[in-house]
């Protein structure tokens, strides 16, 4: 069985690699977080033997890690991730001039400091209670039921709880109806905390494939039937990272599939109110089976920093959900679920707000990649694009972008198994200017990366001539 590390670096991409560039494969593992800070490292002979290449080039690129303090070594005690920042060196990750990309978010709306404002005496009434609530405030969770029964689906307050963010609530659904050996389909790319969330709970890892022109059905429902994964986390509109939509017909097709192969789908719903222009709206997945679960945020439509999510799911699994949260959790700010109610309250507003600045976001983005020669692909909203670069270089971008002081996932970063190289996400949740500036460093880096490209296929053109 192929080391964690191997998985992660993908035999074929580094076939023939260096050793100076598998320690350059191995950093951005570890800048980008797929390998974790104290994990234990193949030993020297066993990576030589995994990769079938000498045991001197493995030591090599140890010492290359180990002289830039990205992994430490102890005699009888292995080789570990670490990280320099202790020692003083640069990084873009502490840089305050730095723009991070691998947070794909935007500030907060407009309406944010007076919505704030008149939630006050809401929380003024809340003083003499305790302060905990594992549902929810009852205001919130009907404000959040008639926003699923404005798009097509009923759905009764008691069927929803309020989380701390989508992420939390995947954790509370995980820990609830999770089985630690178990499979669980998911899409590739997706959601890369979603992915840690999911093995973090024992989770075996099912990949089925996206790009921006959808899923493969043919693929995803195989896996359903053939697999029969414990669980399917999908991101069904304005899919993270590639901003793909699942039509309607496509959602009962894997609803029934789901239902024959007992699996049970957890349906992501934070980018679904990101619309710029798609022009049509698909009814929820909760619309095809009562059993699907449902988690959904404020943090994309209104602030990262409010963290309020929730969950829809049916009633005996909404006691399930409340009998597991107290051992984690005893409710959510009541403040911010305060805020939440009033800004529900104004959908529109928080929906022209997205629409504005994600269409702003998108133009930026659409011109910086121009003037890379690359596409802008179709992206009708969502939190990004999800951008071919036409050749397996995106750890080789992404490391050259954080000497220009830009935070840049590569594309294996929202993959299961350090693949998918050829492409990067790009963010266009940006105010103009700020993604303007973003795209302005990454065209630098994409220079350096282009014309080390081309030294090193001229020096192989000199190197096959003399020989």
């Amino acid at each position: 069985m192929a080391s964690r590390l191997v998985e992660q670096l993908d035999a074929q991409t580094v076939a023939g690699a260096t050793a100076a560039a598998l320690a350059e494969h191995i950093r951005a593992l570890i800048l980008d977080g797929r390998l974790t800070v104290g994990e234990r490292l193949p030993s020297e002979r066993s990576l030589a033997l995994e990769l079938r290449r000498s045991r001197s080039t493995m030591t090599r690129t140890y010492d290359l890690l180990e002289e830039g303090g990205y992994v430490s070594r102890l005699h009888g005690g292995g080789t570990r991730v670490a990280l320099p920042y202790a020692r003083g060196s640069a990084s873009a990750d502490h840089d305050d001039s730095a723009i991070d990309l691998s947070i794909a978010s935007m500030d907060s709306t407009p309406g944010l400091y007076d919505a704030t404002v008149r939630s006050l005496p809401r929380l003024a009434a809340l003083r003499a209670t305790s302060g905990y609530s594992l549902r929810g405030m009852p205001e919130l969770r009907e404000a959040v039921a008639q926003r699923f029964v404005q798009r097509g689906v009923d759905t009764d307050p008691d069927e929803i709880i309020i989380t701390s963010g989508a992420l939390n609530a995947l954790h509370l659904v995980l820990a609830t109806v999770g089985r630690r050996g178990e499979r669980a389909l998911v899409e590739q790319p997706t959601f890369p905390h979603a992915l840690e969330a999911l093995r973090h709970h024992g989770y075996r890892l099912l990949p089925t494939p996206v790009d921006g022109h959808g899923w493969d059905q043919g693929h995803l429902t195989d896996i359903l039937l053939r697999g029969r994964p414990h669980v399917a986390y999908l991101i069904p509109d304005f899919h993270n990272p590639t901003g793909a939509t699942l039509s309607d017909p496509e959602r009962v097709r894997i609803a029934t599939t789901a239902r024959s192969s007992g699996t049970r789908l957890i349906v992501d719903e934070t980018t679904t109110e990101l619309d710029i222009d798609r022009g049509w709206s698909p009814l929820p997945m909760a619309a095809y089976s009562p059993s699907v679960i449902t988690v959904g945020s404020m943090s994309k439509i209104a602030w990262g920093g409010m963290r309020i999510g929730w969950i829809r799911a049916e009633r005996s699994l909404i006691e399930r959900l409340l009998a597991v949260r107290p051992s984690f959790e005893l409710g959510t700010a009541l403040l911010e679920q305060c805020i939440a109610v009033d800004l529900l309250e104004d959908m529109p507003a928080l929906s022209a707000h997205v629409r504005s600045r994600l269409h702003a976001g998108r133009a930026a983005a659409a011109a910086g990649l121009e003037t890379m020669g690359l596409a802008m692909p179709p992206t009708h909203g969502g939190l990004s694009a999800w951008v071919d670069l036409e050749a397996p270089i995106s750890t080789t971008l992404s490391l050259a972008a954080r000497e220009h002081g830009l935070i840049l996932p590569p594309g294996p970063r929202f993959s299961t198994g350090g693949v998918l190289e050829r492409r990067v996400r790009i963010p266009i949740t940006l105010t103009p200017d700020r993604m303007s500036e973003a795209m302005s460093r990454l065209r630098r880096a994409w220079d350096e990366v282009l014309g080390g490209a081309t030294a090193s296929a001229a020096a192989e053109q000199t190197r096959t001539a003399v020989i």
